[in-house]
């Protein structure tokens, strides 16, 4: 069974989803993908993983650096599953792009090729943002694309974490990258 939760953060409600296995979803309301895995069949409960998911985003949103995370149980291909893992890897406050992902898992697969693009689609459908830090992704030039949750948030959780802003812009649309 699925359990459910909304948490009112500074950047809007966010819905949280969890079995019993771990966390499998957190969405901000009306991003893109929105709960778009999650089951019609759901119970609006806090459980356990959902009240401790809120604590690890309660700590996140007071502009610190969560010690601990919530058991994950993201639902996605072996390929998603790899990218997720490197991006809980990126250290608070710092960025990776889309090329070192992919490059990484080059490494892990020992393949000669790997694309960034495919990163991106799963960096993409990242159903456990923030916790599994998807934000913390840029284009190879300092581009800050690709967000679901929204470029500004996407802007907002990189401030949040005091990262050097310096070097990242946004492409006007249209632009290629």
């Amino acid at each position: 069974m699925v359990y459910t939760c909304t948490y009112k953060s500074p950047m809007g409600d966010i819905l949280l989803a969890a079995d019993e296995i771990g966390l499998t979803g957190l969405w901000f309301e009306g991003q893109k993908y929105f709960a778009n895995t999650l089951p019609s069949e759901q119970i609006a409960k806090e459980t356990p993983i959902l009240s401790e998911t809120k604590k690890w985003l309660d700590v996140y949103f007071s502009g610190e650096e969560p010690k601990f995370t919530p058991l994950l149980h993201p639902a996605g291909s072996e390929f998603r599953q790899a990218v997720w893992q490197i991006l809980l890897e990126i250290p608070y406050g710092q960025t990776m792009t889309y090329g070192e992902i992919a490059r990484q898992l080059e490494k892990m697969r020992q393949t000669s090729r790997m694309s960034a693009q495919a990163v991106g689609g799963a960096v993409g459908h990242n159903e456990i943002s923030i916790i599994i830090p998807c934000h913390r992704v840029v284009g190879t030039n300092g581009s800050l694309t690709g967000y679901a949750g929204g470029i500004d948030r996407k802007i907002s959780l990189l401030q949040l974490e005091h990262t050097d802003m310096s070097h990242f812009f946004v492409p006007k649309k249209g632009t290629a990258l």
